[in-house]
């Protein structure tokens, strides 16, 4: 068992700042996310953090808005579906369909704030029980093993890694959520050019508003590269700051 000195060590560094990581280490993350993200296979396994953002974003927004979550499916070739019960129209459908795509970079900018801040334990430990509470709304059995997998993983390296490890799995993972955002849109779009996807969020937007599905596509994407520059300032701040020291 833990003693409560070691209880203790483990709170501080939780809600401690971490040194800052090496400038190099920043960007090669960067690098990686951005490889993950351009490359199919890699990009096929990994997307899957992608939906869980996705989908538990559409989650969120649903309870929020005061919509009854009825449970999330996840599968494995990386699609997913959120049901809530509730008006079928008015803001809260709307924002609900809305959040789902703007949702990776959007966690993304938030882990990019933490990671700004040196946070990088703290941002870990939110994933996990972020993941945890989605667990519980969970209604197939992919989407558990998926989520179990995830969440176990981040712990791991959250509890077990030295602090060196921790900062390169935080860095990356921000990176590939604040980059991978980008490419479901793009992939929509391309979809929809073709006749797919009739039902997709940006379809069933445009039938509860006066504005076409492209219009929505085009706000997803704003709002994506909005959230990717300004993640990526954060996340670079220090190596900007520094450059601009030394000029």
């Amino acid at each position: 068992m833990m003693s409560i000195d070691g209880l203790g060590e483990k709170w501080d560094t939780l809600f401690g700042a971490q040194p800052d990581p090496p400038p190099l280490l920043v960007l090669i993350t960067a690098a990686v996310a951005l490889v993950v993200v351009s490359t199919r296979l890699p990009w096929r396994i990994a997307r899957n953090a992608i939906t869980i953002a996705h989908e538990g974003g559409h989650a969120l927004v649903a309870l929020l808005t005061g919509r009854k979550l009825r449970g999330i499916r996840l599968h494995s070739d990386t699609s997913g579906l959120t049901l809530s019960a509730g008006r079928p129209t008015g803001p809260g459908m709307i924002l609900t369909l809305l959040a789902g795509y703007v949702a990776p970079p959007l966690v993304g900018l938030a882990g990019a704030w933490l990671l700004g801040g040196n946070r990088i334990t703290l941002l870990l430990w939110v994933a996990v029980a972020l993941l945890l509470a989605m667990l519980v709304m969970i209604r197939n059995a992919f989407g558990v093993v998926s989520l179990l997998v995830t969440g176990a993983l981040v712990f791991a390296v959250s509890w077990y890694a030295i602090p060196q490890v921790q900062a390169a799995f935080a860095y990356a993972g921000v990176w590939f959520l604040l980059l991978g955002g980008v490419r479901p849109v793009v992939e929509l779009q391309r979809l929809r050019s073709r006749g797919g996807m009739p039902a997709s969020d940006a379809d069933q937007l445009a039938g509860l508003t006066p504005f076409p599905a492209f219009f929505w596509v085009t706000v997803f994407v704003l709002v994506n590269l909005a959230a990717l520059i300004t993640g990526a300032l954060l996340l670079t701040g220090q190596i900007l700051t520094n450059a601009g020291l030394t000029l």
